[in-house]
């Protein structure tokens, strides 16, 4: 499997935690520092040899994985974020089906939260294939997903560029899975995939995630919807966060140059997806 799969990890500032999650990866580990200032970089060199660490000057968020694919070799790129980890034989399961899928671009699994083992609500959700199964395909189609739950064909990652680096954070899987579909891939759910997840109970402060969250959801409206989606999105998400329609406005000019209108059959499984109703 070594030559089949790389697992990409991203982190800041979590030592402790990945001493205790790379131990558990069972494929080559190429680590993203994203500008770390507690010696994690240097630590986790010496104590994982075979892991590779790329550090990086800043905090690229999200985006540093971009880098990960970059330097991997294998033909699928595992994500995992520096508390959580795939379960024995997932990985080889996930190749399995990417093997045997030519249009399968991403397949993401079932997370389980932590050591009591919850499962993840929108891994529930996924299951429940609002969107349906386009015929062959391995399971339930889907237009996101947690980024330290999926694997993807490393071509199809690197063809639409990867994740957003302006989006840095927060929902910024929606528009890498729009952009993958719309370039005619397979995105789909499979159960039998698992990843267990251990988050902190602190972390960012909670308003600036929300308005991190909402910028990025008008973002993406923004950049890839109909102008009534557009139109929902930024009264919605200006009254949870007003200071986010700022951010967005500031950065009006950029969005407007990179927009482009999602392919019919795209756009359909959103406003599926947005109302939770499946397929006739």
């Amino acid at each position: 499997m070594s030559d089949q799969v790389t697992v990409v990890v991203a982190t800041r500032n979590r030592r402790d935690r990945l001493f205790e999650t790379l131990p558990e990866h069972t494929a080559p580990v190429i680590l993203v520092d994203n500008g770390s200032d507690d010696g994690g970089p240097e630590a986790i060199a010496t104590a994982f040899p075979a892991v590779e660490v790329v550090r990086l000057p800043e905090n690229r968020g999200a985006a540093a994985r971009n880098e990960g694919v970059r330097r991997a070799t294998t033909p699928y790129v595992a994500f995992a974020d520096d508390d959580s980890y795939w379960s024995p034989g997932s990985l080889a399961r996930a190749t399995a089906l990417l093997d045997r899928h030519d249009r399968l671009g991403l397949v993401t699994a079932k997370v389980l939260i932590g050591p009591e083992g919850r499962l993840d609500p929108i891994s529930a959700a996924m299951a429940a294939g609002p969107i349906g199964t386009p015929p062959g395909a391995p399971g339930p189609s889907v237009l996101g997903f947690l980024s330290c739950a999926v694997v993807v064909r490393r071509e199809a990652f690197l063809a639409v560029g990867g994740f957003e680096p302006r989006l840095f954070v927060y929902g910024e899987e929606a528009l890498l899975a729009m952009d993958m579909a719309a370039a005619g891939w397979w995105l789909c759910y499979e159960p039998s995939l698992v990843v267990r997840h251990f988050p902190r109970s602190a972390g960012r402060d909670d308003g600036t995630r929300r308005r991190i969250e909402a910028r990025n959801r008008m973002l993406t409206a923004l950049l890839r919807r109909p102008p009534a989606v557009v139109a929902r999105t930024l009264a919605s998400s200006v009254r949870e966060s007003p200071a986010a329609g700022w951010d967005v406005l500031r950065s009006l000019p950029w969005t407007l140059r990179h927009r482009r209108r999602l392919p019919a059959p795209v756009e359909a499984g959103l406003v599926r997806l947005a109302a939770g109703q499946p397929r006739l």
